[in-house]
């Protein structure tokens, strides 16, 4: 199995692409040009880096990517800076989501593709109606409009909720919104649950992000974890929550 990561660079995304080398499956990831990869990623023969700008990347060049993959692991982020936040793509992750969409019905693959992204335990899955303290809609509120990160992590899932659905023949997909990432050097235990339990925001737990990435892995590689989740917004907690 060959699983594309977005955002493999990234602090989640590169602990995602050695947990699924872990599970002996075969990485084709994207870095931009001068990036500063490992030498046991670049040399690993399981792992194809294709040197590229993830939102310059077109919906013909998708379709090359993602042939012969059988799973996409979205961990796109925008960069903490001034720039980052307020600068272009500001639709970085929602215009990520919707080009691979696009080019797997290109590609029409005989099973469906899983497509896993990465999210945030502060985006509301409307489809539940999940309820939050009035502080937390109000902050919520602010957030959408003074932070294009968040309104883009809205959007992206909102696309999945309502553009993909759940009955798109060539796509299936799941959002994972995992609480406050920290970094830790080994995997520990977490849990999932299909609403936070907690406020995203006055009360936020932390989980690692080792522990996302080998849980986006085991939804890579187990179809009985994949068909609990999919087309659903798991929270991730750590094992303190």
């Amino acid at each position: 199995m060959t699983t594309l990561v977005l955002g493999a660079t990234g602090a989640t995304g590169s602990q995602v692409v050695k947990q699924l080398l872990l599970k002996q499956q075969k990485v084709r990831m994207i870095a931009r040009q001068g990036s500063d990869l490992p030498d046991d990623i670049t040399q690993n023969p399981d792992v194809d880096v294709i040197l590229a700008n993830v939102s310059e990347v077109s919906e013909e060049q998708m379709v090359v990517l993602l042939e012969g993959c059988n799973s996409v692991v979205c961990c796109l982020g925008h960069n903490l800076s001034f720039r980052g936040i307020y600068g272009k793509p500001r639709r970085l992750v929602t215009d990520a989501i919707k080009t691979i969409h696009h080019a797997v019905r290109i590609i029409q693959p005989s099973t469906p593709m899983k497509l896993i992204l990465m999210n945030s335990s502060g985006v509301r899955n409307k489809g539940l109606n999940e309820r939050v303290s009035m502080a937390n809609a109000l902050v919520i509120f602010l957030l959408r409009y003074l932070l294009p990160p968040h309104a883009d992590n809205e959007q992206a899932s909102a696309y999945l909720e309502q553009s993909v659905g759940t009955g798109d023949t060539y796509l299936q997909w799941l959002a994972v919104r995992p609480d406050a990432l920290v970094d830790e050097n080994q995997v520990s235990h977490y849990v999932l649950e299909p609403s936070p339990i907690r406020d995203a925001i006055f009360n936020a737990g932390k989980v690692s992000r080792i522990s996302v990435a080998h849980l986006m892995a085991a939804l890579v590689t187990d179809d009985r974890l994949w068909a609990q989740w999919k087309f659903r917004f798991p929270v991730v907690y750590g094992q303190d929550e």
